[in-house]
């Protein structure tokens, strides 16, 4: 691996592990699944509680960083006795590979999952290649 290579690396292993949090809440890492075609690369992540207002989704580098904040549910005249989704931020990050169409990234949150569309490249695409007789 020459030394340019390694520099990078180096600085995007540095950026995985994020700044300085300024929000005083937990930060849970949501859980994700992803699917892969030939075409294409999907990620889900289930972020409950997270509009798609309060979801902040950001790529630099080869570094994809997803941050979606919860809003407090207060309800008139009702207690909090129990929740399966406690109050906090999720924050997830992916390091893409150069395979991935940045100009192409699609994101939607529908219910609390995120669904993210990473198109590959046209030349990081599977190909079939035609073997002709001579």
């Amino acid at each position: 691996m020459t030394s340019s290579i390694a520099e990078r690396k180096k600085e995007e292993m540095n950026s995985l592990q994020g700044g300085e949090h300024t929000r005083n809440k937990r930060v849970f890492i949501p859980s994700a699944d992803v699917y892969e075609t030939q075409e294409t690369i999907f990620v889900v992540a289930d972020m409950p509680g997270v509009s798609e207002n309060s979801i902040e989704i950001t790529l630099e580098k080869n570094v994809l960083t997803i941050h979606g904040f919860t809003q407090p549910q207060t309800h008139q005249g009702l207690k909090l006795v129990y929740s399966d989704c406690p109050e906090g931020d999720y924050r997830r990050v992916f390091l893409l590979s150069d395979e991935v169409d940045r100009e192409g990234i699609q994101a939607k949150m529908k219910n609390g999952v995120l669904k993210l569309v990473l198109p590959k490249s046209p030349t990081a695409r599977a190909r079939k290649i035609t073997v002709r007789a001579e």
